[in-house]
């Protein structure tokens, strides 16, 4: 499992021009992208390193200062790229696997006290930020 965290002053995702979730102020956006082989092991891993990382100011994790989080999936997290011009699909997770994944990493996080908003699996969204900082870390479980 791959997660993309960026440090965000608010983020919202649209899908068909609708807001389907959104985030106010200081809080971190998560791009979750699922592999093969990934399970409960790795939904802790994340999960874990999304609250606790100290990315926020004074450095503070995200349980520290009650921040919200909007987790996306992005299975293109999993693009191969070395060869060609046409990213391979290959190691990303066919949606059954992935969309219960990517939903128990959103339960993690509530588990954790955390606010959670997310995109909707599946759909073309248009997902819109404010970067802050920047902040934007790759995790890997």
């Amino acid at each position: 499992m791959r997660a993309v965290v960026q440090r965000v002053d608010g983020a919202r995702v649209r899908v068909a021009g609708e807001v389907v979730g959104s985030i106010e102020g200081q809080g971190l956006l998560v791009l979750v992208g699922v592999t093969h082989g990934d399970g409960p092991d790795q939904v802790a891993t994340i999960a874990r390193k999304v609250a606790e990382l100290r990315i926020m100011d004074d450095e503070r994790s995200a349980l520290d200062v009650g921040a919200q989080v909007l987790v996306v999936s992005q299975f293109t997290l999993y693009a191969d790229t070395r060869k060609g011009r046409r990213p391979s699909w290959s190691a990303a997770a066919p949606g059954p696997v992935a969309e219960p994944l990517v939903a128990d990493v959103v339960a993690a996080l509530r588990e954790r006290g955390l606010r959670v908003a997310t995109g909707e699996f599946g759909a073309h969204m248009r997902v819109e930020l404010v970067g802050d900082g920047p902040v934007t870390l790759l995790l890997e479980s």
